[in-house]
């Protein structure tokens, strides 16, 4: 299951992934991540049956651990199938049927919102799930 980490200015300074993988035994497989001085935000894959565990970890070190059950929504209404997702889609959540209809595969989604800024139709849209 994907988790975003959101950590703040004052614990972003300290290992506290690093930490939690080492208190738990849990394995985050890391997709994406930003850091600066004042936050940092991660997408990672953790495996189901050990969210709770890294979920207790993280959160007592500071961090705001949100579950991605569907990190993007897609409006198939509003969709024109330009296929503009397709090519700046760096994990390949976007693709061609047979009948050229769009496969969305939300399982690959990282949530870089590149896709969201390329939709012409803005049929795309990041979820912030619980």
């Amino acid at each position: 299951m994907k988790i975003k980490i959101n950590i703040s200015s004052e614990t972003v300074v300290k290992p506290i992934i690093a930490e939690s993988i080492l208190e738990t035994g849990v394995l985050l497989n890391v997709s994406q991540a930003h850091f600066d001085r004042s936050h940092g935000e991660i997408v990672a894959d953790v495996m189901e049956e050990h969210y709770e565990k890294m979920y207790k970890a993280l959160s007592s070190r500071g961090a705001r651990v949100t579950r991605l059950d569907s990190p993007i929504e897609w409006n198939e209404e509003e969709c024109v199938e330009c296929s503009a997702c397709i090519s700046v889609c760096p994990t390949r959540v976007f693709s061609l049927e047979e009948d050229y209809s769009l496969k969305v595969d939300k399982a690959k989604c990282i949530q870089c919102g590149t896709c969201v800024e390329m939709c012409p139709q803005r049929a795309l849209t990041l979820i912030n799930n619980k």
